[in-house]
């Protein structure tokens, strides 16, 4: 009996001592420490932040995992928790109420992760935390109250990120080193705000100005743990240490010119210049009533012309060169050069007046499209869902109100179509395109034969897919400089314009022909509906005219 009484203690015992062992996650491990109970998962695949944490742990340590995120509630179990290391996994954000009802939270280490940007006001949850290891993110910016409710922070590390640009307000606000600035504080404190910013991509430029101020005079309590921080930008200043730099205050731009006002004779090259000093370095842009038209972009004496070309003339300068060869008329008005950086903005206008010629022009200067006395401008915009529409650009240099003739044509119709363009009106949509099939458009003044330089060529494809699928290689195209248009009958064509030989690269591409009875009907975009009623009119190359309303005639002279 005295047995039984003994093996029955023993399993008691055993049963007690399994009970009071605290849960500990599958692949992970659970020791004691002097300051608690610890949980260490290393390696171990954690798509998340487990929610069944005991409350009795007092640190945490999860790294070289798959974790992507601090969600909101993820430690709602653990009031006591006290330090929390996530080193080295791939934590990108962090939730604002991911460190809620962690009130004792001294130490917060994120080492390794992939944070491009830390919710500082979720620290207003973690008064007590002293802590905080943020190195080797990607974190490119602090806002200038980022520690404010860092109440108790004695150690911060940022480095290995990828900072430029910090305001020294960030350190002026945070509260213990305000608190620290007092006569009454103690000695006790006056080392132990440590920060460590190395390895930063600094940009030493007047917005860093108050940092490398700030860094040159720092005295305890604030100790840097490397106090050789180096700028990498800008180039002037690469390499350079903080204390050996020296930086301007911010500046906006202030533009000038050598002229405002220039007048020139219509062929004639001219240089626009606009001088921008700034600090930060300005960029500049240009501005003119014809830019969607105008590029200037072209040879000038055989070599290839850059419409725009801006470079740095000192360290807080830059000059802007705007190139126009060979002015039209239509190139008068008002040039705006704007010069802009994080400070502020500034214009200037510069007026260009470009006279009628009144003898040849240079032999260096670049033709344009010129037909009598008007500047024509023809392009194919965009695809439509049955074809493609064109637009144009047409100044005539009388006062009179004019109308233009477009001519369609293609290889396979018999005809070419002959519409005709009323006042006010600059678009036209090209409808029904045949596969595989090579049309040329073009346009001139009522009355002109049309000229190489107001044409536009452009071919269809033959793979007919989706308007998806067509849409996709419009944008492909646009980034290889070539208009790409995709027709509900073919995938693609390429549009070629101005006095470029658009016929000979066009015939390369056309491997195959399909015959077609007539032209294309196109549709006019027209804003006055008067217009419309005007009929499209086709012309088959031997001086027969050929009208819709014939069209209609003949079709009900043969059903007859």
């Amino acid at each position: 009996m005295a047995s039984v009484f003994h093996y029955f203690l023993l399993v008691l015992v055993f049963l007690d001592t399994h009970a009071a062992q605290p849960f500990c996650l599958p692949g992970c491990t659970c020791s004691e420490e002097s300051f608690g109970r610890t949980l260490q998962c290393t390696s171990v695949s954690l798509g998340k932040i487990p929610g069944n944490l005991s409350e009795e742990f007092k640190q945490v340590r999860i790294e070289n995992s798959p974790l992507f995120e601090m969600p909101q509630g993820s430690f709602i179990n653990m009031s006591t928790l006290e330090y929390l290391w996530l080193n080295f996994n791939n934590i990108s954000v962090i939730h604002l109420g991911a460190l809620e009802h962690l009130p004792e939270l001294r130490e917060l280490r994120l080492e390794g992760n992939k944070l491009c940007s830390v919710p500082w006001t979720a620290f207003r949850a973690t008064p007590l935390l002293r802590v905080l290891d943020l190195k080797r993110n990607k974190i490119d910016a602090l806002p200038e109250l980022a520690l404010q409710f860092l109440f108790s922070l004695t150690y911060l590390d940022l480095s290995s990120n990828r900072l430029t640009v910090v305001s020294k307000s960030v350190f002026l606000n945070w509260p213990a080193y305000q608190k620290c600035r007092q006569p009454d504080c103690g000695a006790e404190i006056l080392s132990s705000l440590v920060v460590a910013l190395h390895d930063n991509p600094w940009v030493c430029d007047c917005r860093l100005r108050g940092l490398v101020q700030f860094v040159k005079s720092i005295t305890l309590p604030v100790i840097l743990v490397n106090s050789y921080l180096i700028c990498q930008g800008p180039l002037s200043k690469a390499g350079q240490l903080f204390h050996e730099t020296e930086l301007s205050a911010c500046m906006k731009p202030q533009i000038s010119t050598p002229s405002a006002n220039i007048t020139i004779r219509v062929g004639q090259n001219v240089i626009l210049r606009c001088l921008a000093q700034a600090s930060p370095s300005p960029s500049i842009a240009w501005t003119y009533p014809l830019s969607m038209w105008r590029e200037f972009d072209g040879l000038l004496g055989g070599k290839h012309l850059t419409p725009v070309l801006t470079s740095s003339t000192g360290e807080d300068t830059a000059l802007s060169e705007l190139a126009i060869p060979a002015a039209h008329l239509v190139d008068s008005g008002n040039y705006t050069c704007m010069a802009s950086n994080s400070i502020g903005k500034s214009t200037l206008v510069i007026s260009l007046h470009v006279q009628p010629a009144q003898a040849l022009h240079a032999p260096d200067s670049l033709s344009i499209p010129s037909e009598g006395n008007a500047y024509i401008d023809l392009r194919v915009v965009k695809q439509t869902v049955h074809g493609i529409l064109l637009e144009w650009l047409a100044v005539a240099d009388t006062s009179k109100e004019e109308w233009f003739t477009l001519y369609i044509a293609s290889d396979e119709a018999f005809r070419k179509e002959v519409v005709h363009i009323g006042p006010g009106i600059n678009t036209y949509a090209v409808d029904d395109l045949l596969p595989g099939t090579k049309y040329e458009a073009c346009l001139s003044l009522e009355g002109q034969p049309p000229h190489q330089g107001q044409c536009v060529a452009f071919v269809t494809g033959r793979d007919a897919g989706g308007l998806e699928a067509r849409e996709r290689l419009l944008h492909v195209t646009v980034v290889l400089c070539v208009v790409l248009l995709a027709v509900p009958v073919g995938a693609y064509a390429w549009a070629a314009q101005g006095p470029c030989s658009c016929s000979k690269w066009v015939l390369r591409c056309c491997l195959h022909r399909r015959k077609a009875p007539s032209c294309p009907p196109a549709a006019p975009q027209s804003r006055d509906d008067s217009f419309r009623e005007h009929p499209a009119v086709c012309d088959d190359g031997e001086g027969h005219i050929d009208t819709e309303g014939d069209k209609e005639k003949e079709g009900t002279e043969d059903n007859s």
